[in-house]
C-alpha cells in the first residue's frame, strides 16, 4: 500500500506516533521542522531495521516541502515504506500526518520525504544489507 497525501493512511500502523509538545516549538509558536526532520529521520531507521538488523546511519534526505503547520497538542503519525534495497541501501518514503487534538480530530498531510539508509560495519563502512531482498514497495 502506498502512503499517499490524498488520504490519510488509516489502515496502515505507523512507525512513530508522538504528540507534540509545547518545548518543540518554534518562535512562531508552532512546531519547529527541525524536531519533525529528527521524526522523520528515526522513523526511516525504523523501517531499514526491517531489512537489516545492524547498524544504519542516513545519508541523504531529498527535499521536503512543509505542506502544513503542526501544533502543540497535535498527534503527528510517520508512515513508512520501504522503497528500495539496495546492495548496502535501504530506501525509505516516510509520510508525515497531523491529527489536530484541537481542531476536532481531523487529520491533515504535513510533508513526506525519502530518507536514504546505509548499513555500516563496526567501522562504519558500508556493509551489505542482511536479508537483501531487491526492490519493495512502489
Amino acid at each position: 500500500m502506498t502512503v499517499s497525501q490524498e488520504q490519510f493512511p488509516e489502515n496502515k500502523i505507523p512507525a512513530i506516533k508522538r504528540v507534540m509538545m509545547p518545548r518543540d516549538t518554534n518562535a512562531v509558536g508552532t512546531i519547529f521542522g527541525g524536531v519533525i526532520l529528527a521524526e522523520i529521520d528515526l522513523a526511516a531507521a525504523t523501517e531499514a531495521h526491517h531489512h537489516h538488523q545492524g547498524m544504519v546511519v542516513t545519508v541523504s534526505m531529498d527535499k521536503i516541502d512543509f505542506k502544513a503547520p503542526v501544533r502543540v497538542g497535535d498527534l503527528v503519525s510517520f508512515f513508512t515504506e520501504t522503497l528500495h534495497i539496495g546492495r548496502s541501501s535501504i530506501k525509505v518514503k516516510v509520510a508525515v500526518w497531523a491529527c489536530r487534538r484541537f481542531g476536532g480530530g481531523t487529520h491533515e498531510y504535513v510533508t513526506e520525504a525519502e530518507v536514504t539508509m546505509v548499513a555500516v560495519d563496526d567501522q562504519f563502512r558500508p556493509t551489505p544489507v542482511a536479508g537483501k531482498g531487491g526492490d519493495h514497495g512502489g
